[in-house]
């Protein structure tokens, strides 16, 4: 029984009905947050709801005209306010005007955490599935933006007004800590990778403990009778 047990939870993930279950319950929940918290956002943080045309999208040379002057939600002073962003780049704004090459690089990417989930994973890596499923969400949730709307709504900003130290500034010229503006499936994306670079880097030190323990085991070594 032990080691059909142990079996099981060694079988690949794609074989196994509780990883798909974890994987899938976490892309969907995910996905369903990142979107309502998208549309809550953009109909709720400014005076009046903010409706998003593509075809104003695609022919403004500046999306900062297609969200009207507000006053920003603090949520926690100095600490998280909700304001809108129109970002036509990828996280953080980076690659502006990029469109369509973020689509594609995005699909690829969600290629690539499948893959990942069938390939490098096993039936009891369950941290890996929800770390891949985060991944999925947040990449679905701002592909779902980027196609509907050409761009993708942002309207968290964290750390607000705090200054960094000595001077410095980021490239753009910004003194803020964080000076941009992100969404819920940007934090799964952070999130989710981050947990499996803390998974793909604990798996040799796992490894070897495993190695050292069966080397160790009292039941693998020659046993010896009294004569």
């Amino acid at each position: 029984m032990a080691d059909d047990a142990g079996a099981t939870q060694e079988q690949p993930a794609y074989r196994s009905a509780r990883a798909w279950c974890v994987l899938a319950t976490i892309t969907i929940i995910g996905l369903a947050i990142d979107l309502v918290s998208k549309s809550m956002a953009f109909a709720k943080v400014a005076d009046a709801p903010v409706s998003i045309d593509r075809a104003a999208v695609m022919a403004s040379d500046s999306l900062d005209l297609l969200v009207p002057r507000h006053t920003p939600i603090v949520a926690i002073p100095r600490l998280l306010e909700f304001t809108l962003v129109l970002n036509p780049g990828a996280v953080f704004g980076v690659g502006a005007g990029q469109r369509w090459f973020f689509v594609g690089f995005t699909v690829l990417a969600l290629g690539f955490a499948g893959w990942i989930f069938g390939a490098w994973t096993k039936s009891k890596d369950r941290w890996a599935h929800a770390a891949i499923g985060l991944i999925i969400a947040g990449g679905i949730g701002n592909l779902y933006d980027r196609l509907a709307f050409a761009c993708v709504r942002d309207f968290i900003h964290p750390l607000p007004g705090l200054r960094l130290p000595f001077g410095l500034s980021w490239p753009g010229g910004s003194r803020e800590v964080w000076p941009y503006v992100s969404n819920v499936a940007d934090l799964y994306l952070l999130v989710g990778i981050g947990i499996l670079l803390i998974l793909n880097w604990s798996r040799p030190h796992e490894r070897a403990s495993a190695t050292a323990q069966a080397a160790a085991s009292p039941q693998d070594q020659p046993t010896t009778s009294d004569s």
